[in-house]
């Protein structure tokens, strides 16, 4: 029997594309849903929770999908392994935590493992940057990483909220923002946003509250 499988991410192109990159293993795990526009309605074996532009894995939002009766597990998707947030995440719920460098084959066999009480952590280590699935701007050449910022300073989210969010240090997200907008060839923060909003960087689903106000003083 094929393990059932919910996508979680309020980008509709990052579960699709993720879909996409699992469909080949159908027989193995089957997507039945897709989104975070309603809470997880039918049962599901794993709902795998995205990180890509949402709150990581030690937040409220995992621990109410894990809390769902609905989900058999939660597991973590993240590019983030930093061991601290790893540890956060399982103990709020994840059953599972999977690094976003794995190519499709592995992912579906840590899924399976996870499933069966195998294994929890799959961190890829010593693998190269794996650039399966899609996210908002990948046409126009931005990475996963940098992608998520911009999606993050489209949503009217501060450097220091960025870097919260994103579990980043304030230099890295600095450091993305400007290389966002050498690739997007842009030079202000209101022009990213602009070219963010038309380029499909809104949320499908918008699942962050900002809980402070936009700073006046930010100019990345």
């Amino acid at each position: 029997m094929s393990l059932t499988l919910a996508l979680i991410n309020d980008y509709e192109v990052v579960v699709r594309g993720l879909a996409s990159m699992l469909s080949p293993y159908q027989a193995r795990v089957r997507v039945v849903e897709l989104d975070l526009q309603h809470r997880v309605s039918s049962p599901v074996d794993l709902a795998l929770y995205d990180t890509f532009a949402a709150p990581q894995g030690d937040r409220e939002k995992l621990r109410d999908l894990a809390a769902n009766p609905m989900v058999g597990k939660a597991v973590v998707y993240s590019w983030n392994m930093d061991p601290t947030l790893v540890a956060g995440a399982l103990a709020n719920g994840a059953q599972g935590y999977i690094s976003k460098n794995l190519p499709a084959g592995p992912l579906v066999t840590a899924l399976e493992e996870i499933s069966r009480g195998d294994g929890r952590v799959y961190d890829a280590a010593g693998r190269a940057t794996h650039s399966a699935g899609d996210w908002p701007g990948r046409q126009e050449g931005l990475t996963q990483r940098e992608a998520e910022v911009l999606a993050l300073i489209a949503q009217g989210f501060t450097n220091t909220e960025i870097a919260d969010l994103a579990h980043l240090s304030i230099n890295s997200v600095k450091t993305y923002i400007r290389s966002c907008y050498r690739r997007i060839n842009v030079d202000s923060r209101t022009q990213a946003v602009l070219w963010s909003i038309a380029h499909g960087f809104q949320p499908d689903y918008a699942a962050i509250t900002r809980v402070e106000p936009q700073s006046q003083g930010e100019t990345l």
